[in-house]
């Protein structure tokens, strides 16, 4: 209604406005945000009110009431849109109005006030020409004249002039640090509101008056040390803020040359100083020190702003005419201490940004430090970098060259040892030293443990080595003395807490020996401090405090045991040290917060919560004499007693019970005896180290002590929990509560929860009531409900009590936390009281007053409590839980509504909880809309709360959240500028940019987000956001992901790389970013390196979900014909070319990390694709087009000057892209080929050309990757060549013309093994180098002393450690390329020294265990094979036998090859064929089959095997041949067998390579089919069934089980038992699987586990043993055995397996085995059965297997079978006479059945033959077109005649059938003549086992 009723609004403001002369707080709160509102509505019809609203503000923006003061800023916010004068003519008022609003303000306030003079001003400098009306009132400011109003405010604060004189004529300072605050955060609004191109356009300027405001020319600003420092935190964060937060990559790189040049002009002082020859004169200390601070500040931005570039400032260090390696090592030697620490922290940045100029800078450094010893400037200075070089190195994962550790230890040594030389640079040289050795620890064990000997030495000479010593050392030293003696020992303790923190590896038994002697004579200096300070004065302050922090520090990281004979001494002096009240209270801000638990510090305000201005809020919670986080003071004069609390706290546990009393009484006494603010800080310190305590007690289980204990433990707590400061409160009820779970008795528990409540009752102060209603929330929280539920009953009722009362905001504010907590703790046992306090909740949520903000916090945190404990019960539909469910949603929305951000906070989290237990019941809808509003709040917590809930959210509905957020800003008109529509962030915060939620969605809005975000913990919220928002709908939005990844990517790449072929004008982009209207076009705008980097890696993902989603993403044909289909179907494959563009942009970016990202990305493309084929070109496949892109992309990883890491993932590529046969033109792969051959170049150049800029191991990892890249490329092509006849065969069967594919197929695997070929005989021996690297690097750590002193072919002595993960990457693919090569060659190794020369030291095997002395000794062929045999067995051995659970799958693979590869050569298959190594070699391969399922791992397993018992067979074979050839002249007979079991003659497991076989292979079966073990049989669970069809993976391991199976026999010797004795489980095995598979199949086939049981049962029964003298008894009757046992099979089996079965047995045995008659008769029975089954394939197949039998030579065998079947075979074909076959597979049958017949005649004597002719003639004629009858005739002429005489009718039939077969002899002559049905449909077995 509010434009209907707008003529009646003067009334209306009039009324609010005099109704305010007489309002409380709360009613002038209410009257500003209704003037707000009613501004907002109207617009510019409430001018005529304008003058009187801003009047009342004005008074408002001053009140006490801080609420009051944020709702006038937000109505004069509302009002500066239309009130021209605010900006104009009233600009200095507001200003100065503002500046006093921000004296004694909190955090809310100064976050309104600085966004409303922010505005103000900026919009002030932009104003553009008002209208006609207004345009002589307007006045456009300069930016100077904006810059000098904040200065003034800055600088001068809220007082006028006058007085401002009279303060600085009195020496004090007039401006709060509020102000100054408040002014800091109005400078970044400012800026920030006028956008990133304004602050490039304008960034000098605006960089001199920032600068200036700590410039000697305003001295009152930094007249104090804290007051410079608390200015200087001020600047650094308007220049973070703005630079950091608005500007791109190449806007960041021209501000840093300004700031470089600003330092250029600062640093004159320090060259008149440099250039007066000698150090030892000082011009003016004025002059000196005055750029001091605004250096710092320079420097601090400068160092930020490399550091967030990262390596894509790399063109700003090279670049000359800047110079900012010289400015920034120039002012390294400044006169002030700030400005060198400020210089080493920038090279911190410059080192971690780009780690390859670590090296480069440590040697500059090292270098000056030595050459200028006699400065102490110089020393410190130069010290101070070296450490902070070494500092940076953990933050390199490439590392620096070992030598440097090494040269920084001699110099800190030298520094140390020449320290008394010269008096004047003692101090300076002594702490320079001990820092030097204490970053040394910083490298880690690997590079510390070099170094360790000489480090110990040093802290044991810095100590005395008896107190007698100290003694003697105390009476003779003066002041200076001491002052170096304290310096050196504070240091020496720093480097060895350093050493403890960074080395704990290297803490053995021995080294704490070593470490202890000194700590007790440390210890016993501690307690001679206090009277050595009073003997020598006050110059021993500070060296006397860091030794002591230093100390603390180093005891409270050491086992305490290690120091329990001073345990008294530190105590007396940890308690005189808490009782000392010379100390800051600020303290407390840090001591005790770590002590709290982190929930109930959330009652303490927003000034100890996460905020993004916290960096210079901090310096509001320090007293005056303390200054926040400078580097020049040690940090731990800040967190001035965590040390202390932290050792007392592990000591206070553990000493004596009694001592304990003792101590607390004095703790107690000491509280007492103090007053005031005295008071408050030692009881501040002591129930902060009785926390401690307490924490480290229950950690450890320990016990407090009995009765009298506890007294005055609980005496210390209630005091603290009665105490003004409310952070010593929550300490106490933390400590309260903890002193309750280590009593651990419940009366004690119960009795501390009665005193609560007695106090609650009777109290009515505050600090009682608040203090003790927590406490009974801590008990709950750390002792679940304290026992019983009428405690709850009770502790409920006080809180709900206590939570109404409307007197204290405090109160009630403390006592919902409680409940909060209670709620929370006491979990169902709280159900009975839900709906009253829901009820409390929504009634306290509508009536107290939104000012009190902190009580709806609370409110909403019990909220949160309820709806987690009611959980899934919400989605109830019954009414009770209808009304609860409507009270919790009534909740929320009131808090929704709430001005104060973090109650916004809180409903949104409530809302998420919602969500997750009642999906259904919350608005998706409103939800999203109320997130995409405060997605952007300047409040940290609240933006924290959305990201949180959007994560949730998407989760589980990605789609509609991103349609929700889609539709919500099409729809809202009010809060969207109707040309843009885009969210605007609050201009409170450093980031304002548009969020062009329409344009790119909700996705594309979270990614610009996460560019500008500078909180480290939302930016890892928005990528799981993302990540799980891709996860749900990349795959159907693709096109819209992929354009996201693109327009990042693109946004700031130069394309000018990019091929030809793309679109023109990529080149223009870069300008038209510069431009006004393109940062509001183009959705992201020079978005950061890290943006991009997590861009490329969102490429990759959308790939791989592609790859899950279906296989039209990667077949082009199949796309295009559905995106036809349906034109909304989108596919990966039609974007290839906009992934290459990607992967392009990001592999030849400046940024290593995104270079990193984008070679990923194309190897993930190229993998993906690689066989994809082109459909308009066949035979190519769809890359080939893209092989210049590839290539241009990969060439720059190849550059010298690029790191190692990149040219490792550029090999991978390279490989990838030559493996993959992308490219078949061996002069287009010759591109990508060269790249190799010059990496191959640079490892042949040995240890000397490596780069000095890293660390060895990076070296190590290149040449690995190199040499793992060719060697994939040499599997593939040996791999292809191998394939090329079998993929002849396939390309012949699908195609007709093949012959120019295959000459292709032919000459690119050729050529590629061609182009290997030439550099194999170099390739080999760095193969070979490698590998026995590796095997040196996987010994035992007892076998350490054996590895070469001076390192390995590729890695370093030193560097072991970081070598060895490289070495696990690569092994794999090399030893398969390098059993391969031994393979091609035959073993037969060419010279072993031939073409070594040009390595850096030879590297063949032929080295190996070898020392230099011996190396002459030139090795025969035979022991090099022997070498090379050993180490490629070893590795693979080693490797198998424990296979890490990480160990990739391709590694075990790779290492199965290998040996398969290995075992194809005689050679080694001699060396393991008659050695125990084959056996043991089968027990790994066992061990294998049983931890990994993979089938390419267990069938690689198999073959290997198979070989392993091919190489037995040979080794058996030649011994039996030399043994027939050494005794040729002796009888066969008398010949010794060979073979396994001649000696044993049993299996002796362990030792038999049959016993290791079988298990292997029993190991294969069992797991197949389960019901081969005897064991599962016999059990009742498993019930006998039908045979069942395995799977394929499962038929094929068992196929290759049983090949091994029926090869076994042949190893054993005949002489021995074990032939018999493995025969029955060979036969039970091979039998179960026919038996337990012989499924029937359509047509005739049979299951592959079946062919292969049959395959193998031929095996065994025609092996030499069944026939071989010593064992053929034995043999005969088990075979007969096994007849019986296949006979007795179920009746379910499949006919043909059985029948096929039985006739091997016939066939294959010695007649003796199946002669017997009762076998004969049930063979028999069995085919008589086959033949008069109904089912004609079993016919069929019962006549193929009669014919065999019939025709079997041995008469014994086949007559019997001839004379039972032959009848009734040709009672069958006569039959067929009457009826005729109905189809071809009965005709079929019949041809058989002649077939059968006719070779009968052929056996059947002379006398017999007559008859069964006459038998076969007349059913032969009555198939008419039979050409076979006519056949007949001739081969048995006098017969047929006799026949064609008895019988006219067959004469008949015969002739007619002559002349239909002349007729079809003309026809035949036609082409393409259908034949006999008959004919053509012949049913074939697929294996012949015959």
């Amino acid at each position: 209604m509010g434009r209907i009723l707008g003529n009646s609004f003067t009334d209306t403001v009039g009324n609010v406005l005099k109704a305010m002369k007489n309002a409380e707080s709360q009613g002038r709160y209410e009257i500003m945000l209704s003037l707000q509102n009613i501004l907002n509505g109207l617009g510019a019809a409430a001018t005529p009110c304008h003058r009187d609203i801003y009047k009342a503000a004005r008074s408002c923006l001053t009140d006490r009431s801080m609420a009051v003061r944020c709702a006038a800023a937000k109505c004069l916010l509302e009002l500066q849109k239309e009130a021209v004068f605010m900006w104009s003519t009233e600009l200095d008022s507001v200003a100065t109005l503002c500046f006093k609003s921000f004296d004694g303000s909190n955090y809310d306030v100064r976050i309104a006030v600085s966004k409303l003079l922010g505005t103000v001003l900026a919009r002030a400098v932009t104003c553009k020409q008002a209208t006609a009306s207004t345009r002589q009132n307007v006045r456009k400011i300069s930016l100077d004249e904006a810059t000098e109003l904040l200065g003034t405010g800055f600088l001068r604060g809220s007082s006028g002039f006058l007085r401002a004189s009279g303060d600085i004529l009195k020496g004090i300072s007039s401006v709060s640090r509020d102000i100054r605050v408040g002014v800091t955060q109005a400078y970044v609004v400012f800026v920030s509101t006028l956008g990133g191109q304004w602050l490039e356009r304008n960034f000098s300027a605006l960089l001199s008056h920032i600068l200036d405001l700590v410039s000697q020319s305003h001295p009152k600003a930094i007249q104090t040390q804290m007051d410079a420092i608390c200015c200087r935190r001020c600047i650094s964060f308007i220049l973070r803020a703005t630079v950091g937060g608005l500007l791109g990559e190449k806007a960041q790189i021209a501000a840093a040359k300004e700031i470089c040049q600003a330092i250029w002009r600062l640093k004159k002082v320090v060259d008149v100083v440099m250039s007066d020859g000698n150090l030892e004169t000082r011009i003016g200390i004025t002059d000196v020190t005055a750029s001091q601070h605004v250096l710092v500040c320079a420097l601090h931005e400068l160092g930020s702003l490399i550091h967030g570039l990262g390596t894509t400032a790399a063109p700003l260090l090279q670049d000359s005419s800047t110079g900012v390696l010289d400015a920034v090592i120039s002012v390294i030697l400044h006169p002030s201490i700030s400005v060198r620490l400020a210089a080493a922290w920038c090279l911190r940045c410059i080192a971690v940004a780009l780690p390859s100029y670590v090296s480069p800078l440590l040697d500059r450094c090292i270098e000056r430090l030595s050459a200028l010893k006699t400065s102490p400037e110089a020393v410190t200075g130069y010290s101070f970098a070296v450490a902070a070089l070494l500092g940076a190195v953990k933050h390199c994962p490439l590392g620096i060259p070992h030598g440097k550790g090494k040269v920084i230890m001699t110099v800190a040594e030298d520094l140390l040892c020449s320290a008394s030389q010269n008096s004047r640079i003692s101090i300076q040289r002594t702490q320079a030293g001990w820092l030097l050795v204490a970053s040394l620890m910083t490298l880690g064990p690997a590079v510390v443990q070099h170094y360790l000997p000489r480090m110990l030495l040093l802290w044991k000479c810095i100590f005395p080595l008896s107190p007698k010593d100290l003694e003697t050392e105390r009476s003779r030293g003066d002041s200076f003395t001491w002052q170096v003696t304290l310096e050196g020992r504070a240091g020496a303790l720093c480097a060895i807490k350093t050493f403890l923190s960074y080395c704990g590896g290297l803490l053995t038994t021995d080294v704490i020996q070593r470490l202890l002697p000194p700590l007790p004579c440390a210890v016993d200096l501690l307690t001679r401090l206090p009277s050595i300070h009073k003997m020598y004065g006050n110059a021993l302050k500070t060296p006397s405090m860091t030794y002591r922090h230093r100390l603390y520090e180093l005891l409270a990281l050491l086992p305490p045991k290690t120091y329990e004979g001073k345990f008294c001494a530190i105590l007396k002096e940890l308690v005189a040290d808490f009782t000392a009240t010379d100390n800051q209270m600020a303290a407390s801000t840090f001591l005790l917060p770590p002590l709290c638990h982190q929930d109930d510090l959330l009652l303490l305000g927003p000034f100890l919560q996460e905020t993004d201005h916290r960096f210079i809020e901090e310096q509001l919670l320090l007293g005056s004499g303390i200054a926040g986080g400078s580097l020049e003071y040690d940090p731990y004069s800040i967190y001035e007693k965590a040390a202390e609390v932290r050792l007392f706290g592990v000591i206070f546990s553990h000493v004596a019970e009694s001592q304990r009393l003792q101590v607390l009484e004095k703790l107690l006494a000491s509280i007492k005896q103090t007053k005031g603010a005295r008071q408050q800080t030692v009881q501040l310190n002591i129930v902060s180290a009785f926390s401690s305590f307490l924490k480290h007690l229950a950690s450890c289980k320990g016990s407090l002590g009995p009765e009298e204990v506890r007294r005055p433990a609980l005496t210390l707590v209630m005091g603290a929990l009665e105490s003004n400061n409310p952070l010593l409160r929550c300490a106490a009820a933390e400590s309260l509560a903890r002193l309750a779970q280590v009593v651990a008795d419940s009366a004690f528990t119960a009795g501390l929860a009665q005193l609560s409540f007695d106090k609650l009752k009777s109290a009515r102060d505050v600090v009682s009531r608040t203090g003790h209603s927590l406490a009974l929330g801590s008990l709950y929280r750390y002792l679940g409900g304290i026992g019983s539920t009428q405690h709850l009953n009770a502790c409920v009722g006080i809180l709900y009590t206590l939570s109404q009362d409307s007197t204290s905001p405090d109160v009630q504010t403390w006592a919902l936390h409680s409940l909060s907590l209670i709620i929370d703790s006491a979990g169902p046992l709280y159900h009975v009281h839900v709906e009253a306090t829901l009820s409390l909740v929504v009634m306290l949520l509508l009536t107290v007053p939104p000012a009190y903000a902190e009580v709806h916090q609370s409110l909403g945190r019990c909220l949160n409590a309820l709806i987690t404990m009611l959980g899934p019960e919400l989605q109830g539909i019954n009414t009770a839980v209808s009304t609860l469910r409507s009270s919790c949603l009534l909740g929320c929305a009131v808090m929704q509504d709430n001005p104060d951000c973090l109650v916004q906070a809180q409903a949104i989290s409530c809302l998420q909880q919602l969500h997750m237990f009642a999906p259904r019941h919350v608005n998706l809808s409103s939800l999203v809309s109320s997130l995409c509003v405060n997605l952007c709040s300047s409040y940290l917590l609240l933006r924290r709360a959305v990201l949180a809930c959007l994560r949730q959210l998407v989760q589980r509905e990605a789609a509609e959240v991103s349609e929700h957020a889609v539709a919500f800003v099409k729809d809202c008109r009010e809060d969207f500028t109707p040309g843009n529509v885009s969210i605007i962030l609050s201009v409170s915060r450093p980031d304002i940019f548009y969020i062009n939620i329409r344009e790119v969605g909700l996705e594309g809005a979270l990614l610009s987000l996460l560019d500008k975000e500078l909180d480290q913990r939302l930016c890892q919220d928005i990528r799981e956001t993302l990540n799980h928002m891709l996860t749900s709908v990349a795959v159907e939005k693709l096109s819209f992901w992929l354009k996201l990844c693109n327009d990042v990517l693109a946004a700031s790449a130069d394309m000018s790389f990019w091929q030809h072929g793309e679109e023109e004008g990529t080149k223009e982009d870069d300008d038209v970013l510069t431009s006004e209207t393109d940062e509001r076009s183009h959705p992201f705008t020079n978005p950061k390196w890290s943006t991009r980097v997590f861009a490329a890696e969102c490429v990759c993902k959308i790939i791989s979900h592609c790859e899950n989603a279906g296989r039209a993403h990667f077949d082009i044909t199949l796309a295009q014909e559905r995106k036809q289909r349906d034109s909304r179907d989108d596919f990966l494959v039609l974007h290839l070319a906009d992934l290459i563009r990607m992967a392009f942009m990001a592999a030849t970016d400046h940024s290593d990390q995104l270079r990193l990202s984008g070679l990923q990305t194309l190897l993930v493309v190229v993998r993906r694709f690689a066989s994809v084929p082109e459909p308009e070109f066949p035979g190519h496949v769809i890359l080939e087009q893209y092989q210049a892109n590839v290539g241009a992309a990969l060439r720059p990883a190849f550059a010298p000057e690029t790191p190692p890491d990149v040219t490792a993932k550029a090999c991978q590529v390279c490989s990838a892209w030559i493996a993959s046969g992308i490219v078949s033109d061996l002069n287009d792969l010759r591109r990508v080929h060269q790249l190799l051959i010059s990496s191959l170049t640079k490892v042949q150049a040995g240890k000397e050309a490596q780069s000095q800029l890293y660390n060895e191991s990076a070296s190590t990892m290149e040449i690995l990757a190199v040499l793992k890249a060719w060697a994939e490329v040499y599997i593939v092509a040996v791999e292809r060549e191998k394939n090329q006849s079998d993929a002849h065969k396939q390309i012949l069967m699908i195609t007709n013309s093949t012959d120019e594919s295959y000459g292709d197929l032919t000459s690119s695997a050729d050529g590629l093994l061609d182009l290997v070929q030439a550099d194999l005989g170099i390739l080999s021996k760095l193969w070979l180098a490698a590998l026995q690297d590796f095997a040196l690097l996987t010994l035992p750590s007892e076998y350490a002393s054996q590895l070469p002193a001076e390192g390995g072919a590729f890695y370093t002595a030193e560097t072991i450690e970081n070598a060895r993960p490289h070495y696990h990457n690569s092994w794999a693919l090399i030893l398969y390329a390098t059993a391969l090569w031994l393979t091609s060659t035959g073993f037969l190794v060419v010279d072993p020294d031939e073409g070594v020369t040009n390595l850096s030291r030879p590297v063949t095997p032929t080295t190996m265990c070898q020392d230099s002395s011996s190396r002459a000794a030139v090795k025969s062929p035979e022991d090099v094979n022997t070498d090379i045999f050993h180490l490629i067995l070893g590795i693979s051995v080693e490797f198998l036998c424990s296979p890490r659970s990480d160990s990739a799958m391709e590694n075990i693979t790779a290492c199965l090859h290998a040996l398969q590869a290995f075992l194809d050569v005689p050679w080694p298959r001699s060396k393991i064929g008659g050695d125990q190594l084959g056996v043991e070699l089968l027990n790994v391969l066992h061990r294998l089959i049983l931890t990994r399922e993979s089938l390419d791992i267990q069938l690689a397993t198999l073959e290997v095997v198979r070989q392993i018992l091919f190489a037995a067979q040979e080794h058996v074979r030649e011994k039996r041949r030399s043994a027939e050839v050494d005794d040729g002249a002796a009888e066969k007979e008398t010949l010794p067998e060979y073979g396994e079991g001649k000696d044993t003659g049993g299996l002796v497991p362990g030792k038999s390579l049959v016993f290791a076989t079988l298990e292997l292979c029993v190991c294969i079966l069992v797991r197949q089919l389960p019901q081969l073990n005897p064991k599962v049989t016999g059990s009742p669970a498993l019930k006998v069934g039908k045979p069942q069809l395995l799977s394929e993976s499962g038929s094929r391991l068992v196929a290759a089980a049983l090949v091994i199976l029926s090869d076994i026999p042949s190893v054993c010797s005949p002489e021995g038992r074990m032939c018999v004795s493995v025969l029955p489980t060979i036969l039970y095995l091979i039998i179960g699987v026919l038996r337990e598979t012989a499924v029937k199949l359509p047509d005739g086939q049979l299951p592959l586990t079946v062919a292969a049981s049959l395959q193998a049962l031929k095996g065994i029964l025609s092996s030499p043993m069944a026939q071989a003298e010593k064992s053929r008894t034995a043999w005969t009757e088990l075979l007969r055995s096994a007849l019986v046992t296949v006979l007795d099979s179920q009746q379910e089996l499949d006919e043909v397996s059985l029948l096929t079965g039985v006739t091997e047995f016939i066939l294959s045995t010695s007649p003796e085995v199946t002669t017997i008659e009762c076998l004969q008769k049930r063979c028999i029975e069995k085919f008589k059965i086959a033949l008069d089954s109904k089912d004609p394939v079993v016919q069929l197949k019962c006549y193929q297997l009669l014919l065999s039998i019939f025709k079997y030579p041995n008469r014994a065998v086949s007559y019997p079978y001839i004379h039972s079947l032959a009848p009734s075979i040709v009672g069958k074909l006569q039959e067929t006479e009457k009826t005729k076959p109905e189809n071809s597979a009965e005709l079929q049958v019949i041809q058989e059945g002649i077939k059968v017949v006719a070779a009968l005649i052929a056996i059947a004597e002379e006398e017999h033959r007559a008859y069964l002719v006459a038998c076969l003639l007349p059913l032969l004629i009555s198939f008419l077109l039979d050409e076979n009858s006519l056949g007949f005739g001739p081969q048995y002429s006098s017969v047929f005649k006799k026949v064609m005489a008895s019988s006219p009718t067959v004469k008949a039939r015969l002739e007619s059938a002559v002349k239909g077969n002349q007729e079809s002899i003309k026809v035949k002559t036609t082409p393409k003549q259908a034949k006999n049905p008959g004919k053509s449909s012949s049913i074939q077995l697929k294996t012949n086992f015959f």
